[in-house]
C-alpha cells in the first residue's frame, strides 16, 4: 500500500513538472487527476507588412469570429480587457471594440456616449473627465456589477499585441489625428484595423494613416465600383459585407480582389444561431464569409472549427501561450 502511494505521490509530481513546461494545468475529476491545456489562443502579426499578408484572401484562410464589443458573456461586460482574455481561452479572435473620449481628452473604451448601460456611474462620457470614470466599475449585459474597470485605449493596445487583432469603431467625438497618434506610439499600427462607416471616411483615415487596415463596408457590387474610386489599394481593405448573410458570388467577387469578407452575424443572425442551431455559422463560412462578426464568439468558434484547412499558408500567425 505504502509503495503503491508513493509510485501515485511521484507520478503526480512528473505531471506537475511537466504541466509547468507545456502550459497545461491540473485538475482533479472524479478523484481521477486530468491534464487540461491552459495556454490562451493568440493571434501575432509582427508588423504592418505581415497584417497585410494575413488579411489577403487565399484559398487556404483559416475562418474566424470577430468578437463583437469584445465578446462579452455574464461576469464579463463589453469593452472590457479581463472579457477580451475570456475568450481567448477558446479561440483565436478579433477583437472589435469602441473608443470615447473623456471631457480632458482621455480615450477610453466605451460603446454608448451615456456611461449608465455599462457603468456604475451616471452622465455622458464627452461631459466627464477621465478621473470621473477612473472610480466607475462596468457592469455586464445583466447589469450585473464586476470588479472591472473602464480601460483607456493605450491600455487595450497595449495589452492586444501579440494576442488578437484589432478593429477599432471610432466614435464621433475622437478626431481621426489623436486615435492614429496612440495607435503609433504604442507602435500597435500591425494589429489595429480601423472601422470606416463611409467611403469619405475611409479615405479620410487613409489620407491619415496609409498603413492602417481599414474596415469598409461594402455589401454589393455597386460598393465595390465606388470603393474602387476612392483610390484606396485592396490590400488595405477588409470588407464588412453587412448583417444579412451575401450571395456566394458576391463573397467570391471580393475573394479574387484578395479582400477577406466580414459577416455581421451579431443580431437576427446570431438569434437563428440560437433558434435553429450553432451549424448555420458553418453555411456562412461555406458560402464565402471568411469572418464572423458576433455576440456569441465562443458558439460561433466552435461552430466552424472543423472548416479550418489541415495545413494553411496562414499557420505561422497562429500560436498558443
Amino acid at each position: 500500500m505504502k509503495n503503491n502511494r508513493y509510485w501515485i505521490f511521484a507520478l503526480v509530481l512528473i505531471l506537475a513538472s511537466c504541466s509547468e513546461k507545456s502550459g497545461k494545468e491540473l485538475v482533479s475529476e472524479n478523484d481521477s487527476t486530468v491534464l487540461i491545456d491552459s495556454r490562451d489562443f493568440h493571434i501575432e502579426v509582427p508588423d504592418v507588412a505581415a497584417a497585410r499578408d494575413f488579411y489577403s484572401w487565399t484559398s487556404d484562410r483559416i475562418p474566424l469570429v470577430s468578437a463583437h464589443r469584445g465578446g462579452p458573456y455574464p461576469g464579463f461586460p463589453e469593452n472590457a480587457i479581463e472579457t477580451f482574455e475570456n475568450v481567448t481561452k477558446y479561440t483565436p479572435t478579433i477583437i472589435e471594440l469602441d473608443v470615447a473620449m473623456t471631457k480632458d481628452g482621455v480615450l477610453v473604451l466605451m460603446h454608448d456616449d451615456d456611461l449608465e448601460r455599462t457603468t456604475t456611474g451616471k452622465g455622458k462620457v464627452s461631459d466627464v473627465t477621465f478621473e470621473y470614470i477612473q472610480g466607475l466599475l462596468l457592469e455586464d449585459e445583466t447589469g450585473a456589477e464586476t470588479p472591472f474597470k473602464v480601460p483607456t485605449f493605450k491600455e487595450a493596445l497595449e495589452w492586444s499585441k501579440g494576442k488578437v487583432l484589432l478593429t477599432v469603431d471610432v466614435k464621433q467625438s475622437v478626431p481621426y489625428e489623436k486615435l492614429i497618434a496612440e495607435i503609433r506610439e504604442t507602435g500597435s499600427e500591425a494589429h489595429s484595423a480601423v472601422i470606416t462607416y463611409s467611403f469619405a471616411a475611409a479615405k479620410k483615415m487613409y489620407s491619415f494613416a496609409p498603413e492602417l487596415m481599414l474596415s469598409v463596408t461594402i455589401r454589393n457590387e455597386e460598393e465595390i465600383a465606388r470603393f474602387e474610386e476612392t483610390g484606396i489599394p485592396w490590400t488595405r481593405v477588409i470588407a464588412f459585407t453587412g448583417v444579412a448573410e451575401r450571395p456566394q458570388e458576391f463573397n467570391q467577387a471580393l475573394h479574387e480582389k484578395g479582400v477577406f469578407t466580414i459577416l455581421g452575424v451579431l443580431g437576427n443572425l446570431d438569434r437563428s444561431a440560437i433558434a435553429r442551431g450553432d451549424e448555420i455559422y458553418a453555411g456562412f463560412v461555406q458560402k464565402g464569409a471568411d469572418i464572423l462578426a458576433t455576440d456569441r464568439p465562443i458558439e460561433a468558434a466552435k461552430a466552424i472549427k472543423t472548416l479550418a484547412p489541415s495545413s494553411s499558408s496562414k499557420n505561422d500567425y497562429f500560436t498558443r501561450k
